[in-house]
């Protein structure tokens, strides 16, 4: 009898001490933690989520990266809101709108701080003259692609009451429209904005040369996680901006994945578009006040305070704990 019942203690101990270790795992050993991150188009400023993903280092943060195509930056910030997406890339003005439609969002780090956009045209329209009263095609309302064209319009002499605004969806929808001439214009950017030019697709006006200041791709949260899930958006913060630096310093890899990502075969086309990508993007991902400024002025009306619409905490309390520091040296930069 004192047998079974020193069997019995001895199995009973085994087990607790299974599940103590199971408890005790330290959090790499634990399933990963899913994350849905949407995108307005599969475009080079994402490049440091692709880079990331593809080299395992949200993995090694414990994530699970879904990056997810919304065609259309204010559609993905809606969906961010609504909770069915976890992060967002869109640029500045999707918050603005979304915000003041009773939204609480906030933008917490930038992936380009200059306006990407070049303005291509149909086959019959060569001059702001053959423009007027025709269709634009955006990609969502309050989008950068259509906050941009206003910017476009104003180098032609002419305003948004000129044209007639229209959603119409991904860059390659875009492009397909004005070259038939279902639209009459379209901002495109990389990579899709070299096909465009490849193509023999007119252009009316290159915003891209002037180097406006625009916070035109950036990462975006809901307010309530910068604090409730402050753990997980460091960490992929972290993954995002090793991601960055791998992407602008190994040149081949990161060819390689924007080839993949965004189905390129022209290795003309591969180069502008990688080009692009490491002349525009800021390495720490921070994010430019001109360029939030900028936004601002284009929606009047609302709050102009910056903090209504951007938190940069969480990439100072990375900077103050040296992971700037950390990256530069790692990657020599």
């Amino acid at each position: 009898m004192p047998t079974k019942i020193h069997a019995r203690c001895v199995r009973v101990c085994a087990a607790v001490l299974a599940l103590v270790l199971v408890a005790w795992r330290p959090a790499t050993a634990q399933e990963p933690i899913e994350v849905k991150a949407g995108i307005s188009d599969p475009v080079n400023t994402v490049l440091a989520w692709y880079m990331a993903r593809d080299a395992g280092l949200y993995a090694a943060e414990g994530l699970k990266v879904d990056i997810v195509n919304m065609n259309g930056g204010s559609r993905g910030a809606a969906e961010l809101q609504a909770g069915r997406l976890d992060i967002m890339h869109v640029g500045l003005s999707s918050v603005i709108r979304i915000n003041r439609a009773g939204g609480d969002l906030r933008t917490i780090g930038s992936l380009s701080n200059v306006i990407r956009f070049t303005f291509f045209s149909a086959p019959a329209v060569k001059t702001p003259a053959e423009l007027k009263g025709g269709v634009i095609g955006v990609s969502t309302f309050g989008s950068e692609s259509d906050s941009t064209v206003t910017l476009a319009l104003a180098r032609l002499a002419l305003t948004r009451n000129d044209v007639v605004l229209k959603e119409y969806g991904g860059g390659m929808r875009r492009l397909d429209a004005v070259k038939s001439g279902e639209i009459k214009a379209t901002p495109l950017n990389e990579p899709i904005a070299s096909l465009a030019r490849t193509q023999g697709v007119n252009v009316l006006v290159d915003l891209v040369p002037e180097q406006i200041p625009w916070v035109f791709s950036s990462i975006v949260v809901r307010r309530g996680d910068i604090a409730g899930r402050r753990d997980l958006l460091i960490r992929f913060l972290k993954g995002t901006i090793e991601g960055n630096y791998l992407a602008l310093n190994d040149e081949k890899r990161a060819k390689e994945v924007l080839a993949k990502e965004l189905k390129i075969a022209d290795p003309k086309v591969l180069d502008i578009t990688y080009n692009d990508f490491k002349a525009q993007s800021p390495a720490n991902i921070e994010i430019s006040q001109p360029g939030a400024e900028n936004i601002l002025a284009q929606f009047p009306g609302g709050s102009q305070m910056l903090e209504d619409y951007v938190d940069a905490s969480l990439l100072a309390a990375l900077k103050a704990e040296g992971y700037f520091t950390a990256m530069q040296q790692k990657y020599r930069r």
